[in-house]
């Protein structure tokens, strides 16, 4: 009798996580597309837009938590070859559902010069189809988005591994800057 309630109790805690987790609030736009516009302040509490980079390509990652070991690894590597990224007239956006202080806190900890967006509506990450429940919280998807200088989405990453995804959005950079 234990036997099964114990059965019965895990089986219903894993439907519960699998029915959480992933769930997105709306579809992932496609490369081709014209990109969601935003502003959302930074961590220094300045409002930044994506038409702020207009002419430039924008790297724009949606990532769940500031200071989470994926988070920070990912972080690390944008920061690691942010010169790379300038020579291909690019920048680095990162997003998450993080208040703008928790940013600010991260960015000084992590020694990071990029911005980072604080998104605590959630309506970006939503727009962007990078808006996922946990549980019971709402945080941003791993994702991301290589937005050309004209604003459209030139090409996109899902479920990102945060280790090799600095060097894979630099050779898809490099290939259209190629093309």
């Amino acid at each position: 009798m234990k036997l099964a309630i114990l059965i019965v109790v895990a089986i219903g805690a894993m439907l519960v996580i699998v029915a959480c987790s992933g769930v997105s609030a709306a579809e992932t736009p496609e490369a081709g597309q014209q990109a969601p516009d935003f502003k959302l302040p930074s961590q220094d509490g300045s409002p930044v837009a994506l038409q702020d980079f207009k002419g430039k390509w924008v790297v724009l990652y949606f990532y769940p938590k500031d200071g989470t070991h994926g988070c920070t690894i990912e972080a690390h590597n944008f920061e690691r070859d942010i010169a790379k990224y300038q020579a291909a007239n690019a920048v680095i956006v990162g997003v998450s559902v993080d208040n703008a202080d928790s940013h600010k806190e991260f960015c000084a900890k992590q020694g990071l010069t990029f911005k980072l967006l604080a998104d605590t509506d959630k309506k970006v990450s939503a727009e962007y189809g990078s808006l996922m429940n946990l549980v019971a919280v709402k945080i941003s998807k791993r994702n991301s988005f290589l937005i050309d200088p004209q604003g459209k989405i030139a090409k996109v990453w899902t479920n990102v591994d945060p280790q090799p995804h600095s060097q894979q959005v630099l050779e898809a950079l490099a290939s259209m800057n190629h093309s």
